[in-house]
């Protein structure tokens, strides 16, 4: 896997450079501050089993998260906070995606992505961006399709759901995955919502039910 420079004005995954957390990126994403030492005890509340098929991963950048059984993990350093993490499914035609934004909100770090500065994948096309606050929960997500994405194998055209959301230790993350869009969007959403049900922040204590400490 290809490392590049993260840092703000770069690119996504046409694969030129990292932007800071606005583009979901093949190679990395830049992430925001670090995690604030007053909520480390935040309690999340869980389900106390993943889904069939899933495992828990406790991942070595610290946070929790449920990902499909039998997928691998490789990451890429950042600039800022924790490292973009990726797992993949065996044939590399599934992934999902981890990093945190430096963006002031998830509505600010699409804004970002979604404008003239930041370059798209071959043939990127936007086909939904919803805000999902609710009161309790702050973030946004955005449905893309793009043709080829950087370093990833080419199965034809590629769907993306990307959300963005702030999480129980104040900052903001990014949650992606991506899959052939000729298999329809259905695995995609539900590996995005399964990852983001089990997601457990670094510097954060989980419902006990889940197996944090």
């Amino acid at each position: 896997m290809l490392t590049f420079v993260v840092g703000k004005g770069g690119g996504g995954d046409d694969g030129k450079r990292a932007v800071a957390a606005a583009s979901p990126s093949v190679s990395g994403s830049s992430a925001g501050g670090s995690p604030s030492p007053s909520l480390q005890d935040t309690v999340v509340p869980s389900p106390s089993v993943p889904p069939s098929g899933y495992e828990l991963r406790d991942d070595t950048e610290g946070f929790r998260i449920a990902v499909p059984e039998g997928w691998s993990r490789n990451s890429v350093a950042s600039q800022h906070g924790i490292a973009v993490v990726n797992y993949r499914s065996p044939d590399r035609e599934h992934r999902l995606q981890i990093y945190q934004v430096s963006e002031a909100s998830p509505a600010a770090s699409f804004k970002l992505y979604l404008s003239d500065q930041i370059p798209k994948p071959p043939g990127f096309k936007k086909l939904d961006l919803q805000t999902l606050d609710d009161g309790e929960f702050t973030g946004s997500r955005l449905e893309y399709v793009a043709d080829s994405l950087n370093g990833e194998p080419d199965i034809g055209t590629w769907h993306v759901y990307d959300e963005r959301f702030v999480a129980a230790d104040g900052n903001i993350y990014a949650i992606a995955a991506y899959g052939p869009d000729a298999d329809g969007s259905g695995a995609e959403l539900t590996n995005l919502t399964t990852a983001l049900e089990w997601f457990c922040p670094p510097y954060t204590t989980c419902d006990a039910d889940t197996g944090t400490d």
